[in-house]
């Protein structure tokens, strides 16, 4: 990652505020080694959150860069420290990048971070977003869905929401069964039962011809996804297709029925 910029005061008592629920007392001395930074001696009987600023602060004044700032974010978000926790790792990445969309840095899911256009104001977007995210929450959708119904996509309305939760369904497929490709196709290869009936990623036992009819009809709902979303935002200008929030919600929606039957999907 190249060099970033230092963090003002405000904001780094913000990003620690933030993090203060991402670890305990105990855990904070070894996340702060593990990227060769060191409390002063007299830290006990702070908050967490002032144990965090106290060592952004020390770090960037020594440095001149924000650098061990989001390598401590990476490190306190880090996918591996929240298998169990999966929601609670959305909720601590959705405040983090509220922060970090004004420095235009957003953290993702893998837990790497990426260049983004910074924002001017989220107002708009956060209010998008939360009322989105409360209507699919309503819904009980799939968490991997919760994680699009943030303020930085909200601010380009919903179609990059849209776009982004597509591509999870193509990167699930992927890590399931180890083929290449992308949407339609991708689908087709895993979910086809093909000369041998036997798919690559099979819903059911596919023992009668009722599972089979449901392995063919899931495919097809993939497949009919990605021609009608994953295709149309990823080649069409957004000025030029209007998206509307009914139909990012019931998007999804889709998305998550999708999601729960790939969790439980098995190689054949």
């Amino acid at each position: 990652m190249k060099t970033a910029t230092p963090f003002s005061e405000a904001d780094l008592k913000a990003v620690a505020q933030v993090l203060e629920s991402a670890a305990i007392h105990a855990e904070l001395g070894p996340l702060f080694r593990d990227i060769g930074l060191e409390e002063s001696a007299d830290m006990g009987g702070l908050s967490k959150w002032k144990r965090i600023l106290n060592v952004f602060a020390v770090s960037q004044t020594q440095n001149q860069t924000g650098n061990y700032t989001m390598k401590l974010i990476q490190m306190f978000l880090s996918p591996r420290r929240f298998v169990s926790r999966p929601s609670e790792f959305e909720t601590l990445r959705e405040g983090i990048n509220q922060l970090l969309s004004f420095r235009g840095f957003e953290l993702h899911p893998s837990g790497k971070f990426s260049a983004v256009t910074p924002a001017s104001t989220i107002d708009e977007a956060r209010a998008r977003a939360s009322r989105l995210r409360n209507e699919l929450e309503r819904r009980g959708v799939h968490c991997d869905v919760l994680a699009f119904c943030r303020p930085e996509l909200m601010q380009e309305n919903y179609f990059h929401a849209m776009l982004e939760a597509t591509k999870s369904v193509s990167e699930k497929i992927r890590q399931k069964t180890g083929l290449s490709g992308d949407a339609g196709d991708l689908s087709t290869r895993a979910f086809s039962l093909g000369k041998s009936g036997s798919p690559a990623l099979a819903f059911n036992s596919l023992k009668t011809d009722t599972d089979r009819s449901e392995q063919n009809g899931l495919m097809n709902l993939c497949v009919g996804m990605f021609g009608s979303f994953r295709n149309t935002t990823a080649h069409r200008a957004k000025i030029t297709w209007s998206v509307e929030e009914q139909d990012a919600l019931d998007l999804l929606t889709l998305v998550s029925f999708i999601h729960r039957r790939l969790d439980q999907a098995v190689k054949a």
